[in-house]
């Protein structure tokens, strides 16, 4: 999962950004609201935290460019300030969650698990695919009950997939999504990581379609 966070405090960002980099999302970082956009607008993102207080361009008007161009990306706002108004701003512009500085990291992982599980149509932190399941909270993998060691990498594609079970996903998808935007991107690689990925579960849900991409499928009953 790409994760943005949009800003200007540089100690706040790198705590955020080093927070998500633990918890297995790959992260870009904005300064400012115009640094901010720009990237929102050209880079896809599965979520954004965005603060409304922002040089260049405040987050609200960042937030309403988006939403306006159909951009419709989980967003949660941060803000130093405790005004209800404020709030009320956030969400009208197409927030879709709000957490008041100070806070603790831990919320702000929590509130984003939970945005990003909406938004692909799951309620519970675990993800579900037959035997196979994923704890989006421990990032915890078993199939049957028996627990599968996964790298970082192998983690973000098989809970990319499992995100979006059914779906068609095709190799850039899977790049974006899995690299930040300094990598050096190979979507030959993908391949790779997906024979890793099946040798290790053992199970045969991840359908390649071909000249598509990969699908993770229920199994048939």
């Amino acid at each position: 999962m790409r994760i943005l966070v949009v800003e200007d405090d540089k100690n706040l960002n790198r705590q955020l950004t080093e927070a998500l980099a633990d918890a297995g999302y790959v992260t870009d970082s904005a300064f400012d609201g115009e640094e901010g956009h720009f990237l929102g607008d050209t880079e896809p993102y599965d979520a954004v935290i965005l603060d409304i207080g922002l040089p260049q361009m405040d987050g609200v008007s960042v937030l309403e460019r988006w939403r306006q161009d159909g951009h419709k990306m989980p967003v949660l706002m941060l803000t130093a300030r405790d005004r209800w108004s404020d709030k009320v701003s956030g969400i009208d512009a197409g927030a879709d969650d709000y957490v008041t500085k100070p806070f603790h990291i831990e919320e702000v992982l929590a509130r984003l698990r939970a945005l990003i599980r909406r938004a692909a149509g799951h309620a519970s932190s675990e993800i579900m695919c037959g035997p196979l399941r994923l704890d989006t909270k421990s990032s915890k993998v078993d199939v049957n009950g028996a627990p599968v060691k996964l790298t970082s990498l192998e983690f973000r594609l098989l809970a990319y997939l499992m995100h979006h079970i059914g779906k068609v996903i095709s190799r850039t998808e899977l790049v974006e999504h899995l690299y930040d935007q300094d990598f050096d991107r190979d979507s030959n690689t993908i391949e790779v990581f997906v024979g890793r990925l099946r040798k290790k579960l053992g199970i045969d849900l991840i359908e390649t379609v071909r000249g598509m991409g990969y699908r993770l499928q229920e199994p048939a009953e």
